[in-house]
């Protein structure tokens, strides 16, 4: 798995219930129980994850899982959020750098496809919290609808979508990003992030209705 570059949770209001740390020292102590448990829970799932096997990928010593976690929920919890901001973090730049609404969507789908390439033990996490930590597995959804809403409206605002976007077309796209991330990050790749993401682009700005050009065009080539 590939470890995050620039995630440091030290915020408790990202970490959940852990004990945020003090130290650079602590900060990276945290940041290597996490990532060890992404592997674990990836691997074995919550049930069959065990603390001392965590610590063990970490290099840890199991008094340290206990500065800052204390329970197996309380890490499972905490690294909910954490890849959840992973995500977003990933996928930001890409949006913010885009010159359109459009772009943006197109943009972000691909770097989230890229992401999942990398973390796709994210998929089993995610799933089986609905089940661990059903508050966080709703959260992790229900915020990225959210981010999607909020940038929808600011492009209406600005005159590039129709101005009728609503929560309704937030989850839609994030439903639509979903699958494709498992179809094409996890199950298999057989597509580049970046073709994948032009199809759904175009899709956004045209639909899938045909014009009447096309079908004009269609009856005079038969």
């Amino acid at each position: 798995m590939a470890k995050a570059q620039e995630t440091t949770p030290s915020d408790p209001a990202v970490i959940g219930d852990s004990k945020a740390p003090r130290t650079e020292r602590g900060r990276r102590t945290m940041r290597a129980i996490l990532d060890a448990a992404a592997i674990e829970f990836g691997d074995n799932g919550f049930h069959q994850a065990s603390i001392s096997d965590i610590t063990r990928r970490a290099g840890v010593a199991l008094g340290s899982f206990y500065t800052y976690f204390d329970s197996k929920d309380a890490v499972f919890r905490a690294l909910v959020r954490d890849m959840s901001d992973q995500v977003r973090d990933h996928v930001a730049p890409a949006i913010l750098s885009a010159p359109d609404q459009i772009a943006a969507e197109q943009a972000g789908l691909r770097e989230f496809i890229s992401f999942v390439r990398d973390h796709k033990e994210i998929y089993r996490i995610i799933d089986e919290s609905e089940f661990v930590d059903p508050e966080s597995f709703r959260l992790h959804y229900a915020t990225t609808a959210d981010r999607i809403t909020r940038r929808l409206r600011k492009a209406a605002d600005r005159g590039e979508v129709k101005g009728d976007v609503s929560e309704v077309h937030g989850w839609a796209i994030m439903g639509m990003n979903v699958f494709l991330g498992l179809r094409y990050g996890v199950w298999s790749e057989d597509e580049t992030p970046d073709e994948i993401a032009k199809v759904v682009a175009r899709m956004l700005k045209d639909g899938i209705l045909r014009s009447p050009d096309d079908r004009a065009l269609s009856e005079v080539e038969t």
